[in-house]
């Protein structure tokens, strides 16, 4: 049976990636701070309380377990925390992962799955965007990624340490069997505050910006079902242990969706009434963020099983529900 330590295992899509792993019959250890995870939300296997800038522990850890491969969910990812706080996100995105693949380097662990992000592509030059896209991060959360990104490729060649980094979009969504959802505090992804009014939880949803050069105005993002991307993690790590070599994908679904379109889908979903109101653009907002994820389908044979904005929006609403 591997062994696989899930770093952040504890958060959003760290906790759907222990469930799926679990599921699939892996021994799983999970690591988290619990600065953002919930304890509850870690379904199985051994739980560790503790954080990647404790190298001691570390190092305990690696010495009592024989991984397989680790998987690292333990980044900060609000953009705009990123401008005002920088150094919070430079110590814990990096200095904090250079902790743990030192570790990994150190106990001869050969496998690690890296959860990156659009944002290592800063402004698009075209949509949608593919492997040879310039990366060119606007601000401290995606230069963050794109250093992390660098540094592997520098570590595996110097120490042979095998890596996939996985560029999100959106991630969105809860498990189908509604055991997990987002929990996010503050919540800043659309489609949990947009559901969140649907529930009576919030007097509205604000749309930024209504004027993009998009078919209603509104901005078009690539939603990605939280179970697909966690399956394209374990598609990548089988990849790494048959000896491929490091790369990375886009995960997307290749459509996007605009602001206005999950409105209306979560209008029809929940039954309800969602009140919006119109605010001004927000600074580096782009019309459209859309992935081309064909390499992932082509060599990881991913196909996700939730693509339709309704399947992943009913998902979501089931959880908000429970929480009512």
């Amino acid at each position: 049976m591997h062994k696989i330590l899930v770093v952040g295992g504890a958060g959003y899509i760290g906790s759907h990636m222990v469930k799926l792993l679990l599921g699939a019959g892996y021994d799983v250890v999970t690591l988290d701070n619990l600065s953002t995870g919930h304890r509850d939300a870690v379904l199985g296997g051994e739980f560790i309380e503790g954080d990647l800038a404790d190298r001691a522990l570390l190092d305990a850890v690696f010495a009592r377990h024989a991984f397989d491969g680790v998987m690292h969910f333990a980044s900060f990812i609000q953009v705009g925390e990123s401008v005002a706080s920088p150094a919070k996100y430079y110590r814990n995105n990096l200095v904090n992962t250079l902790n743990l693949l030192d570790a990994m380097v150190d106990h001869d662990v050969k496998a690690f799955l890296f959860s990156s992000t659009a944002a290592v592509f800063g402004e698009p030059k075209y949509t949608p965007i593919d492997m040879a896209h310039p990366q060119d991060p606007i601000n401290p959360y995606g230069r963050t990624k794109w250093m992390v990104e660098q540094v592997l490729r520098d570590y595996d060649q110097a120490y042979g340490l095998k890596s996939v980094c996985l560029r999100y979009f959106n991630a969105a969504g809860a498990d189908p069997a509604g055991e997990l959802g987002e929990r996010h505090d503050p919540e800043t992804h659309l489609i949990p505050l947009v559901l969140q009014v649907a529930a009576g939880r919030r007097s509205h949803v604000t749309i930024f910006g209504t004027d993009y050069d998009t078919p209603d105005g509104t901005c078009i993002r690539d939603y990605i079902h939280v179970t697909d991307l966690c399956a394209a993690h374990l598609l990548a790590l089988r990849r790494l242990w048959e000896g491929a070599a490091s790369t990375a994908y886009n995960l997307g679904n290749g459509a996007g969706f605009s602001v206005q379109e999950v409105i209306d889908t979560a209008r029809t979903v929940t039954g309800r009434e969602i009140p919006f109101v119109v605010g001004p653009r927000r600074p580096g907002d782009p019309a459209r963020l859309v992935a081309d994820a064909s390499r992932a389908r082509l060599e990881l044979g991913w196909q996700p099983q939730y693509p339709e904005l309704a399947a992943i929006i009913e998902h979501a609403w089931a959880w908000e529900r429970k929480g009512l």
